[in-house]
């Protein structure tokens, strides 16, 4: 988090002394002066602190709050995934402020206000972070999972090479403590699947004297924290086309706002960007009604303590995603076909927008649940990060999809899309992406049902 604060500090200063910034446009914005080596640098250099402090905190946080919840205790259990549902809120409250005040505050004091008085809030909470050190329960670094992933893969290889055979009946090693060899982290049980890896654990040189030598000799517990790794990255993959669904709200949809009738009243005119606060609002009501009525109903239903299960809210988060492109495509073609489209108020689009945000909070929280619950004790911010990926990946896909359908349609007449939306045929585009969506559904429902828990023996 101090790398995003200084980062911000930078950005605030960036936006406040004149000297780091490029020379104000005069009437003629087309010979407007270009920014010098050193402004450019000093932008990018806090823009780079704040992506790295944001790479720290984000997969760390719901980590870091959820071990605060014992989970042998059902009642502090019951307020772990309680946390999940909260630090989603928390994000979108910050999202919500972002597009309203700090918009309204951006346009109205300039940029310096505009980025000051999130550092501001940034610092505040840094001290509450700070005031709550005594109390926190803390676990104490267990190493680099990808070490010993490494060395599972090479040992495994190395025995294949010899011979090493696996069967039903052969002694794989374990330390004899009731702790793993892994600082701090419990001791696995043995599963079957995977069992190429077994052959890590196996002792194959019975004259091996150094039995801690994880390069010749991995423990169980060892070997299956990488195929727990293997087992989730199924349901990783599965989840992508869902970022690919949401990166078409900070894109075609503010696209699409930019050129709609966006009036509100005689004297004031929605910011484009702003209309993201339905997605917001729909994430707050979703969450409300899911928590407060639909878990007591679907518990007596399903049996199952939270209602659903982390992979049926997921599931459902990419239904409803489908719908909510289903939509965009269909209002897009009423304002394509339109006689003046610019006439259409861009109240149009909040369907899109609101039913998108409910598929977000059923994915999001629904994910957050799920790889924490299956990540083994040493790889719990690892599987966060893995999850936060899918939001890059989802974006790059999207891109790459673009150039795809430019690089077939064309950018002549009947090209697909367009830099004026107008001439462009962004419904088809919409219609694709929903139809990924519907084969990414199918997909997740073959993974999910093929999946099995390691809390499942």
């Amino acid at each position: 988090m101090s790398y995003s604060f200084q980062g911000m500090i930078m950005l605030t200063v960036s936006a406040t002394v004149s000297t780091l910034r490029p020379t104000p446009c005069n009437t003629d914005t087309s010979n407007c002066p270009s920014a010098t080596v050193g402004q450019s640098a000093f932008l990018y250099s806090a823009l780079g602190l704040v992506a790295l402090g944001t790479s720290g905190v984000r997969p760390n946080v719901p980590t870091f709050g959820a071990d605060q919840y014992d989970e042998n205790d059902e009642k502090e259990l019951s307020y772990k995934y309680t946390f999940f549902n909260l630090f989603f809120l928390s994000i979108k409250v910050g999202a919500l402020l972002g597009l309203t005040l700090m918009v309204y505050i951006q346009q109205e004091k300039g940029y310096g206000w505009g980025f000051g008085l999130p550092t501001g809030i940034m610092f505040a909470s840094l001290v509450i972070l700070a005031a709550g050190f005594p109390r926190y329960r803390y676990k104490k670094p267990m190493g680099s999972v990808f070490t010993r992933f490494i060395q599972v893969i090479v040992v495994s290889v190395r025995n294949h090479f010899k011979g090493v055979k696996v069967g039903p009946k052969v002694k794989l090693y374990e330390v004899a403590t009731k702790e793993s060899d892994i600082f701090g982290a419990r001791r696995l049980s043995h599963t079957p699947h995977y069992r190429f890896l077994d052959k890590a654990a196996m002792i194959e040189d019975h004259e091996l004297t150094d039995i801690t030598d994880r390069w010749k000799l991995c423990t169980i517990t060892q070997v299956e924290e990488l195929k727990t790794f293997i087992g989730i990255f199924p349901v990783w993959a599965s989840n992508i086309a869902h970022s690919l669904s949401l990166a078409q709200q900070t894109t075609f949809f503010i696209a699409q706002s930019k050129i709609l009738d966006r009036q509100l009243g005689p004297n004031f005119i929605i910011p484009p960007g702003s209309m993201q606060v339905f997605a917001v609002l729909s994430a707050f009501i979703t969450v409300s009604v899911y928590e407060k009525f639909m878990v007591p109903i679907l518990k007596r239903k399903t049996n199952h303590p939270r209602g659903l299960t982390s992979l049926q809210r997921m599931g459902l988060g990419l239904f409803l995603a489908i719908f909510a492109l289903a939509s965009a495509a269909a209002i897009e073609h009423m304002r394509r076909t339109h006689s003046n489209p610019s006439s259409l108020s861009v109240f149009w689009l909040v369907p899109q927008y609101f039913v998108l945000g409910g598929a977000e909070s059923f994915m999001y929280v629904g994910q957050l649940e799920f790889f924490y619950d299956e990540a083994t004790d040493g790889m719990k911010s690892v599987c966060g990060a893995l999850f936060l990926s899918e939001v890059g990946v989802g974006s790059w896909v999207n891109s790459a999809l673009v150039k795809i359908v430019q690089w077939a349609t064309g950018t002549g007449e009947n090209g697909w899309l367009k830099d004026d939306l107008n001439e462009s045929k962004l419904d088809y585009y919409y219609a694709i992406v929903a139809g990924i969506s519907v084969a990414n559904l199918f997909l997740y429902v073959l993974v999910a049902r093929r999946y099995k828990s390691r809390h499942q023996g």
